[in-house]
């Protein structure tokens, strides 16, 4: 490692995540690409003013929707030690639709899906979302979304692995993205779809 490269990397390390693990490891070889990287994803992991359960929820849903076996590795666990269901969890990792007890759950579900295969979302839940979450809360939320799609187009394009794990994600065609169904039963306080 380079100088700056050892910098960054301990920094990595003796932060909140305390290893080096995913994307960071193909981003390092530009050390202050790294370096502001490491914040950002720090700041939306940790830092923001969501419940920890929907940030874990929406790189769920963008970790399925990319097919990235390293996100929802390290996520679902995450996930569920938030407090996300275990059948909510099985059903977008079989890319089923899920049976939301919870309005914020589900329509932070929605959100993702509808951010993540038409590229903007609905009049309707985004103004229930903002009447939850308040204007810092979605912009906080499409940020989440935003980051770990860069982080799981670079898990794959690098073919970043974890060691002695296998895949997760049943994913049928690795050149695919994965199709996202709306929850099940759709909750009836979300009444449109883009």
């Amino acid at each position: 490692m380079s100088a700056e490269q050892a910098r960054v990397y301990n920094e990595i390390i003796n932060g909140r995540r305390g290893q080096l693990v995913g994307p960071l490891r193909a981003v390092l070889h530009r050390p202050d690409l790294a370096d502001h990287w490491q914040r950002f994803g720090e700041a939306l992991r940790f830092g923001t003013s969501l419940p920890q359960k929907l940030v874990e929820l929406a790189i769920l849903v963008t970790a399925r929707r990319w097919n990235s076996q390293v996100e929802w590795h390290i996520h679902s666990q995450e996930a569920l030690n938030a407090g996300l269901s275990d059948n909510v969890i099985l059903a977008i990792k079989q890319g089923q639709a899920p049976d939301f007890a919870d309005a914020d759950e589900a329509s932070t579900y929605e959100f993702a899906r509808q951010l993540q295969t038409t590229g903007n979302v609905d009049d309707a839940l985004y103004a229930r979302l903002h009447a939850v979450l308040g204007t810092v809360g979605i912009v906080e939320l499409s940020s989440v979304i935003g980051y770990y799609t860069l982080v799981s187009m670079t898990l794959n394009v690098h073919d970043i692995t974890l060691p002695n794990e296998k895949d997760e994600l049943p994913v049928a065609d690795r050149d695919r993205l994965s199709d996202l169904p709306r929850a099940h039963p759709f909750a009836p306080f979300l009444k449109s779809e883009k």
